[in-house]
């Protein structure tokens, strides 16, 4: 991987992050587009890098909210902060327990899987679109929705499924308005980020260590990518939160349902 490509796929995370059309399929369909050939380990890698920055983006375009949280937490009453950081706490066990017992099979699906990217990209469509016709309320995040969201974001660890795009929508199914849906939504997975982040330190610090010598994604490839990510995740992240709330889903399903026939057919034609 070049520094040229590395700063390509860090754009097309830090865009695709707050779109609902799947970051992680895009960066899938962006790899065989560039014709990178990655082992499973080193793709998953760059993967997780460039999702850090995004979710580095998130924490500073939401930083007012996060030092809110933060000062409400210190305060060690049951105030809004304590039972948002519940939820969120709530939120992040099905793909906490997904990520632990088949993180080995989660890796398999980073190896250019462009069939299954595009199916799950269809499955996306099918969401969002339902999501669309769905009636918003304006229901709190409760306990129980706050479960169900994270069940959808554990289902978004498969390439194509997009995790804002499966989170937004079941919030929004279940009757949340968007714009709670998108604040938990974009908040919800720093955690799951720093906690994938704290669990691989010491593989991601052995990979890194190595990465000048035989490793496919030299070091300034990596930092490339985590710097474009970032910048352009800031500037997509503010440019959503004021969309989101007005924004027809079934536009982006549409985009899904483009996109996932052509992987599918490149796939089996090309």
């Amino acid at each position: 991987m070049t520094l040229l490509e590395a700063l390509i796929l860090g754009v097309l995370q830090g865009l695709t992050e707050f779109l609902p059309v799947s970051s992680s399929g895009h960066l899938e369909i962006g790899k065989v587009l560039l014709s990178l050939k990655l082992a499973g380990n080193e793709s998953l890698m760059f993967t997780v890098v460039v999702h850090f920055a995004t979710a580095l983006a998130t924490m500073f375009v939401y930083r007012k909210d996060i030092g809110r949280l933060l000062n409400g937490l210190l305060q060690f009453k049951n105030n809004d902060e304590t039972r948002f950081a519940g939820l969120v706490l709530i939120s992040m066990v099905p793909a906490g327990i997904v990520g632990l017992l088949f993180e080995k099979e989660i890796e398999t699906l980073f190896e250019g899987r462009i069939a299954l990217v595009g199916s799950m990209l269809i499955v996306t469509g099918l969401l969002l679109f339902i999501a669309d016709k769905s009636r918003t309320t304006l229901k709190k995040i409760t306990p129980l929705s706050a479960f169900v969201v994270g069940i959808a974001q554990a289902i978004a660890i498969l390439p194509g499924i997009s995790r804002s795009g499966a989170t937004i929508s079941t919030s929004v199914i279940l009757g949340i308005d968007r714009d709670n849906a998108a604040r938990f939504s974009f908040l919800m997975v720093i955690p799951i980020i720093f906690g994938k982040i704290i669990l691989d330190a010491g593989d991601l610090i052995q990979e890194l260590s190595e990465i000048q010598g035989t490793a496919t994604v030299p070091f300034s490839a990596m930092a490339g990518g985590f710097i474009s990510a970032f910048v352009v995740g800031v500037l997509a992240c503010r440019l959503m939160i004021s969309m989101v709330k007005n924004a027809q889903l079934k536009y982006f399903s549409f985009y899904c349902f483009v996109v996932g026939f052509i992987s599918i057919v490149s796939y089996y034609y090309y």
